[in-house]
């Protein structure tokens, strides 16, 4: 299947998530009480309440990869084309706002103008068939937005879903017992790592405290590059190898 994508018509993308408030303490008391109930699911344990201090630490920790209880804070995108010399560019894109709905009618924008044809165009990303796409669904649906025809997935069969490639699904090769990270399927297979001075975990505090979206904006397009070096092995093509600004390079591929 990896051979017949085109990788010219490909969106390749991430996101990074933050809980819906700083702290536990800033939900209202309805959402205070759902989280509650949350948490007694996460540690299991059903037969007794979760206290408060518990309840409030687990906000700050797990928060955010829940769609109910977190939101978006960026979206980061990359395109590979070629240029004149016939060298593989990638051009990162990332739309970062403190209004989820903002940065959400930037990214569906840019879907709806160049990567609404299913048939044509494929989105990619790493776990985006479990986090990425179903997260952006249903926060679209919380900010009361439209679905363009690629994330329109409501009732879809898997053979109508082909348009979204998930790198983590095709390591899997039909095992469904583990998950792989990208940092891991970097060292495997030789390809530069997205990890530098931040981590997935540390997102929120670089969001609540710093404020600091072009820091999270950084980190997520690292992410997008790793995913289209992952790609690209797949493909058993070179990998990019030279970076200028926001510009990929790689040896020249023959058409």
């Amino acid at each position: 299947m990896i051979d017949q994508i085109d990788i010219f018509q490909t969106l390749f993308l991430d996101i990074e998530t933050v809980s819906e408030q700083a702290n536990f303490e800033d939900l209202s008391e309805d959402f205070q009480e759902l989280w509650m109930l949350k948490c007694r699911q996460l540690i299991k344990q059903y037969d007794e309440p979760i206290d408060q201090a518990t309840a409030a630490n687990l906000y700050v920790e797990k928060a955010a990869i829940f769609a109910e209880f977190g939101k978006i804070v960026c979206i980061s995108v990359g395109i590979v084309h070629r240029d004149q010399q016939g060298k593989l560019i990638v051009r990162l894109k990332s739309f970062a706002d403190e209004s989820e709905k903002t940065l959400l009618q930037q990214f569906l924008q840019l879907i709806e103008q160049h990567y609404g044809d299913i048939n044509k165009h494929c989105i990619c990303g790493h776990n985006i068939k479990e986090f990425d796409i179903p997260y952006i669904c249903r926060r679209m649906v919380v900010n009361q937005l439209p679905f363009p025809s690629p994330l329109n997935l409501s009732a879809k069969r898997p053979w109508e879903t082909k348009h979204l490639i998930d790198t983590l699904e095709l390591w899997k090769f039909g095992d469904y017992k583990h998950y792989t990270s990208l940092n891991l399927l970097a060292t495997v297979l030789n390809f530069p790592s997205p990890k530098g001075e931040m981590d997935g975990s540390q997102v929120g505090k670089v969001f609540w405290r710093e404020s600091n979206l072009d820091k999270i904006a950084i980190y997520c397009e690292k992410d997008v590059l790793a995913t289209i070096q992952l790609f690209l092995r797949y493909k058993r093509l070179p990998i990019l190898v030279r970076r200028t600004g926001h510009f990929y390079f790689t040896k020249i591929i023959p058409r």
